[in-house]
């Protein structure tokens, strides 16, 4: 099931990079970003780069790509001026939003149909799977 999950997320996300003239990379790239703000993490072109084993000149091809589009901002760290940060643009999150938001909102309402033990349970397992997945893929 979660193979099938996988997928189909993939596919969605492939889907998503070919209604707005985007490659897979991109999508990736934009999920990481954001993924990097919720945390609280500021994002650099080498930690992107890093996170989708790019090269440096795959990296700024990819982040030139998508300045371009209006998708990602580049701007100067104000406490390191030497330092590059990226941004993702609200273009972006609107697209996004207008596309994954209907399947978001399935998942979120499925998940009020579990109990919050059942939930934990769940989020243990995934923590794992993931955890796996970043061994396997560091190897």
């Amino acid at each position: 099931m979660l193979r099938a999950v996988t997928v189909e997320f993939d596919l969605l996300g492939a889907e998503f990079a070919a209604r707005h003239g985007l490659h897979p990379t991109d999508v990736r790239a934009l999920f990481n970003l954001l993924d990097a703000a919720r945390a609280g993490i500021r994002a650099t072109p080498g930690r992107l780069g890093e996170q989708l084993r790019l090269n440096s000149a795959g990296t700024t091809a990819l982040v030139d790509r998508l300045e371009r589009l209006g998708l990602v901002r580049r701007s100067r760290d104000t406490a390191d001026r030497r330092r590059v940060l990226l941004e993702v643009e609200d273009k972006a999150t609107k697209l996004g939003w207008a596309f994954f938001g209907p399947v978001i909102g399935e998942v979120v309402a499925a998940a009020e149909d579990f109990e919050a033990g059942e939930l934990q349970t769940v989020r243990r397992f995934l923590t794992s799977v993931l955890e796996s997945a970043g061994r396997a893929r560091s190897v």
